[in-house]
């Protein structure tokens, strides 16, 4: 991203919605601003000076309960980790052309926003065939990409939606699709999901708003009341569990003409809705400095050259093998 982080954070608002509640940005306990004033000042003197802004560091203080100490180090270990992975240049970097085959066998994609102005994220896990996927990418390709939709979410879909809302918007409304998913699937892709979880939970805190998994199967009710009671009680509330019968109470959260057809909505979109990417991000009322939000991978200038990733795509029998080993069983916390 070509334009500094002050200049991206100066163009979109930075005061979180009175619905936000207390701990978000514009709306601290004196108790709250002290630890946040607290973990600034410990971190500068550490030598941070990236990612030092309010909702950067209230998010990890929200995520360790406002325990300073404990937020410190969560910090640190993310600006580690984005320092080894190659997250801080990953939206310059980074290439996926065979991300429009990958959609085919387990869809990801971003497509327009809820009630609250929000990014709305889907998974559709009934699709996921593992074996035609592994034969055309791998399992550290997906991972960075899944990167690369963080950044992308941080960088360009949130700034737009902020922009419209007139409030500051940190979370996306996430859609989990059950549909036709089996006890094989869950086990196959549970790896992915496994890496992905933790990436999503330990170094893009608090980025979950609202979470539907709809299409449940028979069965499914019992396993989570189990879950959730190994949950946070606030991540909880945020979770809600739908059979077949799902679209009145998604259409609640998501407006019936942002809802795909697909899922019983009317949004449609010209091209391939996985790939296409639509939302405020792509409307120039909503484009600040940063520009407009990058095309996916398989669109880009970049995809026509051979990926910069030093793991190409696997083409042989053997290597699907190998890297399907990584893959054992269910879990999920995305964007």
């Amino acid at each position: 991203m070509s334009v500094d982080e002050k200049t991206l954070l100066d163009s979109y608002p930075q005061i979180a919605p009175e619905s936000a509640g207390t701990g978000h940005p514009g709306h601290l306990t004196p108790e709250q601003e002290k630890a946040l004033n607290h973990l600034r000042d410990l971190l500068t003197a550490h030598g941070h000076t990236e990612r030092m802004d309010d909702a950067t560091l209230l998010r990890f203080l929200r995520a360790r309960k406002f325990d300073v100490g404990k937020a410190m180090e969560m910090y640190q270990a993310c600006e580690k980790w984005r320092e080894e992975f190659g997250t801080n240049t990953i939206l310059e970097d980074f290439t996926y052309p065979e991300k429009g085959e990958v959609m085919k066998y387990y869809p990801q994609f971003y497509h327009k926003t809820d009630k609250d102005g929000r990014p709305v994220y889907y998974e559709l896990i009934g699709n996921v065939d593992i074996h035609a996927m592994y034969k055309i990418t791998t399992q550290e390709r997906m991972l960075r990409n899944l990167v690369w939709e963080y950044e992308a979410f941080t960088h360009y879909r949130l700034p737009a939606c902020s922009r419209k809302v007139g409030a500051l918007l940190e979370t996306s409304c996430t859609v989990i699709d059950l549909k036709d998913v089996s006890l094989s699937t869950a086990s196959h892709v549970y790896g992915y999901i496994k890496e992905a979880s933790h990436i999503g939970q330990n170094y893009y805190p608090e980025r979950m708003g609202q979470f539907y998994v709809i299409n449940a199967p028979f069965g499914f009710s019992a396993i989570w009341s189990f879950i959730r009671h190994f949950l946070d009680p606030v991540t909880v509330e945020k979770i809600h569990i739908y059979g077949s019968k799902y679209q009145k109470s998604l259409m609640k959260q998501i407006p019936e003409e942002n809802l795909p057809v697909q899922l019983g909505g009317k949004s449609q979109c010209k091209g391939n809705i996985y790939l296409a990417d639509d939302g405020p991000w792509r409307d120039p009322k909503y484009i600040g400095p940063e520009g407009p939000a990058p095309l996916s991978a398989a669109e880009s200038k970049a995809s026509s050259a051979q990926p910069a990733d030093a793991a190409a795509a696997p083409t042989k029998v053997e290597k699907v093998k190998s890297d399907d080993s990584l893959v054992t069983a269910p879990e999920h916390a995305p964007a």
